[in-house]
């Protein structure tokens, strides 16, 4: 039986309408969701015979080891067997880890060949391809076709998405719209590299394993989806203002949605202008309106990524890339107070479209994982679950698989069966697992306005409060990242009332003439109270209409 059933019982919704004032973050239904990101061919190998360990001759595809790694420590390039049949054998795992959202990278076909071209891989190496393959699927050359080392024969993209959704469980489909594969500097041409191919199979672009300002355009017309510039490393870099590339990859991204993909992450947004990704937008939307995108735009400059999840640009959600630096200051081994956080959070900065539809997280795949004690992962997932954001979490994260690794050191290594069996005890799993469902169940922690009351040192407190149509909540978060239980009193912002613990289901009594909380957290510890009732007392109405009037992207005068 799930830990989280006593909270559950306590968030039910009002049966009465809530005759008050509208607050809340956002009211957007992904919003509810938490998200498990995973590598799929470094999460767990389900199906041996969808390997193609023959694959690729003297190139072959299958498990490449990085050369140089130091004893006792390993990197890989190749192809190590992860697949759709091993996400849905631990689809319940993930569930009942506390997560509805799954997000898989690319799932479109990658060359069948490791790469001869470029700088060869070292370990701790960056922007170095040659010997690697596309087993992270970033490395397109037909956005129509699956690649063959993810189906299994009863097992294709949309029958995994249909047995996720038996579970309540999201796919977020990561997609490539700027790239295709790397495609010269080959010592000579390798099939795929620098070609893409129609859903018929039919050749429709190709490199020809030339340096992108050799390439013809005008000329040739397998070279009009090109540009004649390359933006990253060896890889075809698509021309945005050819419409033939925009009909091809909304045609393709279209496909999958039909399959089943509930929501895209889009990769490397930022190389492809505004007025691109405001057509390709409109285009998915046409069809499947209030269809959920966010993007990577790596960049720890707010103020050039918010302009991406601007409604006139396609109204895309981004990574929270600058939040995501505070994190690591916060719960890594710097372990800054949570002071650094606030300014990170744009509550009422009128800069992003909206702030609580950011995509928060710590780490990822392009990147060194969090470099953080147990406690420090604990205390982040504390933060990330019940604080502003649409949490999402990277494989392995919930044991602190490969901590500190970046990608050439381990970072994106196979987890694989037996390190998901062996963690079901690991302190990180259960503390992730209880707040996670705790959020699951909470619409204030899922949707709510913050408003915070005091972020300084090991402390933490603030307020979500989601107060819309039939449903009314109030949650008051408490956390404690330090190694001492920590004392809390408040006296300001506070709802009097009867409140309830979604931690131990304890009842406490905020005084309604003085209202005040004194209470003590535990070391590395949170604490979830949570009232059902109308807010009413005036310092914080004030303090929260100003909050839902300032959250969201002020579209006039700048």
């Amino acid at each position: 039986m799930r830990r989280h059933l006593l909270a559950a019982a306590l968030l039910l919704p009002l049966a009465g309408h809530v005759s008050a004032a509208e607050y809340y973050g956002t009211l957007e239904p992904f919003a509810k969701r938490a998200v498990y990101f995973l590598m799929t061919d470094r999460f767990v190998n389900g199906d041996q015979s969808n390997d193609q360990r023959q694959q690729g001759g003297a190139n072959k595809t299958f498990d490449r080891p990085v050369a140089g790694a130091p004893a006792g420590e390993s990197d890989n390039i190749g192809y190590l067997g992860g697949d759709f049949k091993g996400i849905e054998n631990n689809a319940d795992y993930i569930k009942e880890m506390g997560f509805d959202a799954i997000w898989l990278t690319p799932i479109v076909d990658n060359p069948d060949e490791a790469f001869t071209g470029g700088d060869a891989v070292q370990w701790k190496g960056m922007f170095q391809d040659k010997g690697k393959t596309g087993y992270h699927g970033y490395w397109g050359s037909n956005f129509y076709k699956v690649d063959e080392h993810l189906p299994s024969e009863d097992l294709d993209f949309g029958m995994l998405n249909h047995e996720l959704s038996e579970r309540g469980i999201h796919t977020v489909l990561d997609i490539v719209a700027n790239h295709g594969s790397p495609a010269f500097s080959m010592p000579s041409p390798q099939p795929k590299y620098g070609q893409i191919f129609d859903k018929d199979g039919i050749l429709v672009a190709d490199h020809h394993n030339l340096p992108a300002a050799k390439l013809d355009p005008a000329n040739n017309p397998l070279h009009r989806f090109f540009n004649t510039k390359t933006e990253m490393v060896q890889l075809s870099d698509l021309n945005e203002n050819n419409p033939a590339v925009m009909d091809y990859l909304t045609g393709a991204y279209l496909q999958w949605i039909d399959q089943g993909a509930d929501a895209f992450r889009i990769d490397t947004i930022k190389h492809m202008p505004l007025s691109f990704w405001a057509e390709f937008s409109r285009r998915i939307r046409a069809k499947h309106p209030d269809f959920f995108l966010f993007a990577e735009a790596f960049d720890y400059d707010a103020g050039k990524i918010a302009p991406f999840s601007w409604a006139e640009n396609g109204g895309i959600s981004v990574l929270d890339f600058p939040l995501k630096a505070k994190l690591a200051d916060a719960f890594g081994h710097r372990q800054a107070g949570f002071e650094t956080l606030a300014d990170a959070l744009h509550l009422d900065s009128g800069l992003y479209q909206n702030p609580y539809e950011l995509m928060t997280f710590y780490d990822n795949h392009d990147m060194p994982r969090l470099d953080a004690k147990d406690s420090g992962f604990i205390d982040a997932h504390n933060w990330l679950f019940t604080a502003r954001g649409i949490p999402v979490i990277y494989y392995g994260s919930e044991t602190g698989f490969m901590r500190g690794k970046a990608e050439h050191e381990g970072n994106r290594n196979y987890y694989g069966q037996q390190r998901i069996d062996a963690g079901l005890k690991h302190p990180i799993y259960l503390a992730l697992q209880r707040i996670a469902n705790i959020r699951r169940e909470s619409p204030a922690l899922q949707q709510g306005l913050q408003l915070n009351l005091l972020l300084k040192g090991d402390r933490a407190a603030f307020l979500r409060v989601f107060q819309h149509g039939d449903v009314t909540q109030t949650a008051l978060v408490l956390l404690n990242k330090g190694d001492k239980p920590a004392r809390f009193d408040l006296k300001h912002h506070l709802q009097g009332g009867e409140w309830r613990s979604a931690i131990n289901g304890n009842s406490v009594r905020i005084d309604a003439g003085k209202p005040r909380l004194k209470t003590e957290v535990p070391a590395h510890g949170v604490e979830v109270l949570l009232f059902e009732g109308a807010i009413t007392a005036p310092e914080l109405i004030t303090a929260l209409d100003r909050l839902q009037a300032g959250k969201a992207r002020r579209t006039t005068g700048g």
